[in-house]
C-alpha cells in the first residue's frame, strides 16, 4: 500500500514576517553613536598629547660664569624649562645621572657643552641640543654635545623602549580575561590571584630578555629589569581582576578602557614625562603604564636611580588590587553560607502516603 506525502497548506507554513521590533531602532542608533564616541575618544587619547607635545617645564641645568649662567637662567625662565644654576660642570653631570635635571649646558667663552640623557628624556633631550645649538649660534661659538646616558648602540634611538607601551598594558588585560575565563566565580578567585602572580614573575623576565637580548633596547641588570616589568604587569593584572571580582567583565573593561585610552598615551614612555602639559604628565606617571616606564627607565640606565616613587606608585596599585580581591572573596564566602543557611532552615518536604 503506497503511502502519500501531503504538502501541508501554505498558511500551515509558520514564517517570520514580523519587522524589527518597536525599540530597534532607538538601540541601534544608541549602538552606532556609541561605537562612533569610542572611536573618536580612541583618537584623540592618542593624537592630542603628540599634537600638544613640547618642553613642559623640563628640568635643566646651566654652570659656567657666574654671572653670565644667571643671566642665561633668567632668560629662559618660562613654562618651558625649569633652570637650576650649579656651580661646575661635575656638580652639573652629577645632577644630570642623579635625574635631578634632565640635562643641562656648561656656558664658556670658547664655546657651549650640552649635556643630555638621551635614554631618561629622548624628545627633551633633543629640545635641549637645539636650544644649546641657538646659544651657541647667537655667541658665534661652537656647541658639543655629551650624552651621559645614552640608548644601547643596537636601538640607539630608543625605539623598542617606545614600541613597548601597548604590548605591557595588553600584557595585564589578557592574563586577567583568561584566568578569569578558566577559573571564575568565588571558587577561582585565590586561583587567579596565583595565576597572576606566576605570570607577572614570568612575563616580566621574558619581556626583559627580549628588550635586552632581543632588540638590544636595555642595558643594565635583567633580573632587576624584569622584576621591575614584573611589578609593571601584576599592577594591572591585579587591579583587572579585582574590579572583575567586584563588578563582573563590566568592571574588568572599564578598567582595560582607561589604561589603554588613558594611561598608554600618557605614559610618556617614547618621549619621557616631560614632553607634556604638566598637569596630563603628573595624570600619566600616577597610573600603571606611566609609572612602569619610569621605573623601567631607572632600573635600565640610571642603576635603579629614582627607581623608588615608580616602584611604589606600582605597589599602590597591587594593593588596590588586593583589596578589591579580598573584599571580592569576604563577599563570596558570605553568600555561601547564606546559602547553607537557608537550606539548613528550609523544611523538609513530607511524605506522600502511598
Amino acid at each position: 500500500m503506497s503511502q502519500q506525502h501531503r504538502t501541508p497548506p501554505a498558511e500551515a507554513v509558520e514564517t517570520d514576517t514580523s519587522g524589527p521590533g518597536p525599540g530597534t531602532p532607538r538601540k541601534l542608533a544608541a549602538v552606532l553613536l556609541g561605537l562612533t564616541a569610542v572611536v573618536v575618544l580612541m583618537l584623540c587619547a592618542f593624537a592630542l598629547p603628540g599634537v600638544n607635545g613640547g618642553p613642559h617645564e623640563v628640568p635643566i641645568g646651566v654652570t659656567g660664569p657666574q654671572a653670565a649662567a644667571q643671566g642665561f637662567a633668567e632668560k629662559l625662565d618660562g613654562p618651558e624649562w625649569d633652570v637650576t644654576v650649579y656651580e661646575d660642570t661635575a656638580a652639573l653631570t652629577t645632577a644630570i645621572q642623579e635625574r635631578d635635571v634632565a640635562g643641562g649646558l656648561a656656558l664658556g667663552t670658547s664655546g657651549i657643552d650640552v649635556y643630555t640623557a638621551t635614554a631618561g628624556a629622548p624628545t627633551a633631550t633633543g629640545a635641549l641640543t637645539a636650544l644649546g645649538n641657538a646659544a651657541a649660534a647667537q655667541q658665534h661659538v661652537k656647541a658639543t654635545v655629551h650624552d651621559l646616558v645614552p640608548f644601547p648602540e643596537d636601538d640607539a634611538r630608543g625605539a623598542g623602549l617606545a614600541a613597548a607601551g601597548l604590548p605591557l598594558v595588553f600584557g595585564g588585560i589578557f592574563p586577567a580575561v583568561v584566568l578569569t575565563r578558566l577559573f571564575p566565580g568565588h571558587s577561582g578567585l585565590r586561583t587567579r590571584f596565583a595565576g597572576v602572580v606566576l605570570f607577572s614573575l614570568l612575563a616580566g623576565l621574558a619581556v626583559a630578555g627580549c628588550l635586552q637580548y632581543g632588540t638590544g633596547s636595555l642595558a643594565g641588570n635583567h633580573w632587576l629589569t624584569g622584576l621591575g616589568l614584573g611589578l609593571g604587569m601584576a599592577a594591572l593584572s591585579m587591579t583587572f581582576i579585582g574590579l572583575e571580582a567586584l563588578a563582573g567583565f563590566a568592571g574588568l573593561g572599564a578598567g582595560a578602557a582607561v589604561m589603554m585610552l588613558l594611561g598608554n598615551p600618557l605614559s610618556g614612555l617614547g618621549s619621557g614625562p616631560y614632553w607634556l602639559p604638566s598637569g596630563w604628565s603628573a595624570l600619566g606617571q600616577v597610573l600603571p603604564p606611566g609609572a612602569s616606564g619610569s621605573l623601567l627607565r631607572s632600573l635600565a640606565f640610571f642603576d635603579g636611580t629614582g627607581a623608588a616613587l615608580p616602584a611604589l606608585t606600582l605597589a599602590a596599585w597591587v594593593a588596590l588590587g588586593l583589596v578589591l580581591l579580598l573584599i571580592a572573596d569576604r563577599r563570596g564566602a558570605k553568600a555561601g553560607r547564606d546559602g547553607e543557611a537557608r537550606r539548613d532552615t528550609a523544611p523538609e518536604p513530607h511524605a506522600v502516603p502511598a
